[in-house]
């Protein structure tokens, strides 16, 4: 099942995505939750529940219309993952790592289809990055890995946007501001639900920057898989419904190329996952 988060002329409001028209699911079962992080906290167990309200006013034509915006507007927590592509830490020339790489962006860096990547004044080498974002549902704190499917909703596309300027080339290395400029956290267009991702971990994942593919793997190549990643950082904070996992990004980032590539006013990026969609953004430099 598709969800999305629509701005509509009641505010914002969970949808589900039929055939690219929009159900208002409170408006469809008044008992369901009418924004994201309260309708994903009911997945798995709701989820016929979900399907049959929208099922029952797409048959009566029940559509909303609006703005489609970043499926969960403000994460509780956005959580990221570095060096997860063998084929990108290769690229990198950094060694394939023991355990996961944890660094975070803040929720006011998240934007969603079709909104602008600004690049501040203050960052010169500005990156892209095509990333598997996990949705979690269901909270909890030491999951196991046994257990750590039953805490995913489902799963998104995302942009890791990085100013490398600020994130390796400051003194210590500055991996918060480089990450969480606001605009850095593309994420959309879609939560897809778990249940109809067979294997997060065999899914082609591409970018292309203004119709040019500069990225395309696999998440085969992924070091960590999603259930290795949620076992390994709950052992430290809890999760909750709504937090977002950026995965990793594979190789081809502009930082690796020769000349670098890095973005600039005017481009435009289509980070796209096999099932998931297609997440676009244009560029704007401030």
């Amino acid at each position: 099942m598709h969800l999305a988060t629509l701005r509509t002329n009641a505010g914002n409001r969970a949808v589900a995505v039929i055939e690219n028209q929009y159900v208002d699911l409170q408006a469809a079962d008044p008992t369901l939750a009418n924004d994201m992080a309260g309708l994903l906290a009911e997945l798995p167990q709701n989820l016929k529940k979900i399907e049959d309200a929208a099922e029952r006013a797409s048959a009566a034509g029940e559509f909303v219309t609006g703005e489609l915006l970043a499926p969960i507007t403000r994460p509780g927590k956005v959580i990221c993952i570095g060096l997860n592509y063998r084929d990108h830490a290769v690229e990198s020339n950094a060694p394939i790592p023991d355990e996961p790489i944890c660094f975070s962006k803040f929720s006011s860096s998240v934007i969603g289809p079709e909104e602008t990547i600004e690049l501040p004044a203050a960052c010169k080498t500005v990156d892209y990055e095509a990333e598997l974002v996990v949705v979690i549902g269901r909270g909890g704190r030491n999951i196991s890995r046994e257990d750590a499917f039953a805490h995913v909703a489902g799963y998104t596309v995302g942009n890791d946007v990085s100013a490398r300027d600020w994130q390796i080339g400051r003194p210590g290395g500055q991996w918060l501001l480089g990450k969480t400029p606001d605009t850095f956290a593309p994420i959309g267009p879609y939560v897809v639900t778990a249940d109809k991702i067979e294997n997060p971990s065999d899914l082609a994942i591409s970018l292309r920057l203004n119709g040019e593919t500069m990225q395309d793997s696999s998440t085969k190549e992924l070091i960590f898989g999603v259930d290795e990643i949620i076992a390994h950082i709950s052992q430290l904070f809890s999760l909750e419904p709504g937090d977002i996992i950026f995965t990793g990004t594979p190789p081809g980032v502009g930082m690796a190329r020769k000349p670098p590539v890095f973005l600039k006013d005017g481009d435009v990026t289509e980070v796209e996952i096999e099932g998931l969609g297609v997440l676009k953004n244009s560029v704007k430099q401030l």
